[in-house]
């Protein structure tokens, strides 16, 4: 399952297209007044302006397996990485076999890099904006993720993710191409004391050649 392109909101669009543009490094697509589009990888990265939005995002993107230290490199002198209980800044994901570094935006949406060392997606040489391969997750709340999730397999043909804990607190749609997060509200965002709260998200997914539209 591919994540083509998430829509989510902001309430500043000019500090937002500064963060993505001059920090991140992510190539404007399309822009107007009130919303902007980014090239991320294979994926397109949507925010329209709302000012009175006041909540936070929570999304992913893959990085090449085999380039987590230059990523933690290159991300150091542009962001704060969040430092673990450990001290550490990685994440290890044993039971999804993949590493993660964690950092917010402008806003305060919390934004990870994940290397998925099932993919077959090396790179050589050090990590830019390009090593930016796609949109990898992004979290939707909702108060049965569960039941969510057995809803969106029947609607559209989706499926668990195969190398997660499926629970009626926190489960996995799709696969290490893209995955929808789905998790309760007010369960915070790992790996950070911020809890969940439900934002409207349109998500363009394509899955087995079909495209879907999710809006939540």
């Amino acid at each position: 399952m591919k994540i083509d392109q998430i829509q989510i909101k902001t309430n500043d669009i000019q500090k937002t297209k500064a963060f993505y543009q001059n920090v991140l490094g992510l190539f404007i697509l399309e822009e107007d007044t009130k919303w902007i589009t980014f090239q991320a990888g294979s994926s397109i990265l949507k925010f329209v302006e709302d000012p009175q939005f006041n909540s936070i995002y929570h999304f992913a993107f893959n990085i090449p397996e085999n380039q987590l230290e230059e990523a933690i490199q290159w991300s150091k002198d542009k962001v704060d990485l969040i430092v673990l209980e450990d001290k550490s800044v990685v994440t290890h994901f044993e039971n999804w076999n993949a590493h993660s570094l964690y950092f917010y935006d402008h806003n305060g949406n919390l934004l990870e890099f994940i290397a998925r060392h099932d993919l077959e997606n090396e790179q050589l040489g050090e990590f830019k904006p390009e090593s930016i391969l796609s949109i990898s997750e992004i979290g939707i709340v909702t108060e049965n993720p569960l039941e969510l999730g057995n809803q969106l397999i029947e609607e559209h043909g989706l499926h668990f993710f195969s190398q997660n804990t499926n629970t009626e607190k926190f489960s996995a749609i799709g696969d290490h191409e893209g995955l929808l997060i789905l998790v309760q509200p007010t369960r915070n965002w790992y790996p950070t004391q911020i809890p969940s709260e439900s934002n409207p998200t349109i998500i363009t997914l394509e899955n087995n050649e079909n495209i879907i539209e999710l809006k939540f």
